[in-house]
């Protein structure tokens, strides 16, 4: 009986160490020098707007916000996980839109301080996710482009 309540706070012990929440502290002091920065973007076109916020850390996307707000439509809004490769953010954006949960790879071309929204030819992987036919063919067109903005808190 002893053995079997030592198993079970064993259990218990790392059941609720495993709901630690990660947060860029603990980030940091465990990958160690690392850099992790906040930024956020937004454009416009015409009355519709895109608003993105990222943690970077290194050259992945630790989490990331991205929100479509359409003239005339429903908005959708969620958060992405994805890497930068190069100048590049590719990543599958999670959202809701219009009471429907769906999964779709977005990408995002850095110049400076901006990002360039990329589309192109795409397909869907019988698993509910829409993804790009091929990333190398992907067009930056320079509409939308998000601009530096205040990280509203």
């Amino acid at each position: 009986m002893k053995n079997g309540s030592i198993v079970l706070v064993v259990f218990v012990a790392l059941f609720i160490s495993c709901k630690e929440e990660v947060t860029p502290d603990v980030l940091e002091k465990t990958i160690g020098k690392v850099t992790i920065s906040e930024k956020c973007y937004s454009g416009s076109i015409n009355k519709d707007t895109i608003l993105m916020s990222l943690t970077i850390l290194g050259n992945h996307v630790a989490k990331g916000k991205l929100s479509y707000n359409f003239s005339e439509k429903d908005r959708n809004e969620g958060t992405f996980v994805g890497q930068l490769k190069g100048d590049t953010l590719i990543a599958d954006y999670t959202f809701m839109s219009e009471g429907i949960l769906s999964v779709r790879q977005i990408a995002f071309l850095k110049k400076g301080e901006t990002y360039i929204e990329g589309f192109g030819d795409v397909i869907d992987d019988n698993n509910g996710k829409v993804q790009f036919k091929d990333v190398s063919q992907l067009k930056f067109e320079g509409k939308p482009v998000l601009s530096k903005a205040d990280c509203k808190r």
